[in-house]
């Protein structure tokens, strides 16, 4: 387990935000380093988010495609979205996979939380397993493009060697919930 180690932390000195978004906001801070010198930190700080993975009644699991435009390509994910305003993370997995998926999971487990961009952002992602799904509909966000597809775990593990799913999360969710998926 790490903690804030003394002989390693950094401690804010000064600081201002340089960007607003609607998602994201930027900082910019001096820190004094440990050995008393000091540094400027630039970081992202991020709502939070969930990751679900999500296991159909056959035994397969639910991905999407999705386009992401920074990367300017389409994605295979898990189903995954960011925290609102004082949502809890259960009821924010729940939602996002009613939203993305149009399942509801009778049996949720939480099984840990990831931090996937230490090195500019707080962002963390809190990890779901999801069981005993039963189909209701999609109830996709407006702008929300993204196709549903279910692989079966040799499928999946053959998808993230070969290269065809790299993103993070993902990848991450599917490590942690392996004894689970009797991987």
């Amino acid at each position: 387990m790490c903690d804030k180690d003394p002989a390693l932390a950094e401690t804010r000195l000064s600081g201002e935000q340089v960007f607003d978004g609607g998602l994201l906001k930027v900082y910019r801070d001096t820190v004094r380093l440990p050995d008393g010198g000091s540094a400027t930190r630039e970081y992202i700080k991020h709502p939070g988010a969930v990751v679900i993975v999500a296991v159909l009644p056959d035994g397969k699991l639910i991905f999407e495609r999705q386009f992401r435009y920074p990367l300017d390509r389409v994605f295979l994910e898990l189903p995954a979205g960011k925290l609102d305003p004082d949502e809890t993370i259960l009821a924010c997995a729940q939602r996002e996979l009613l939203e993305e998926t149009g399942y509801r999971a009778d049996h949720w487990q939480h099984l840990g939380v990831m931090h996937p961009c230490i090195g500019y952002s707080d962002e963390r992602i809190e990890i779901f397993f999801a069981r005993d799904l039963h189909f209701e509909g999609q109830k996709l966000d407006d702008g929300e493009f993204l196709e549903i597809v279910s692989m079966n775990h040799a499928e999946v593990e053959a998808a993230v060697m070969a290269g065809k799913i790299t993103d993070g999360k993902t990848i991450s969710a599917l490590f942690v919930a392996r004894t689970l998926l009797g991987a």
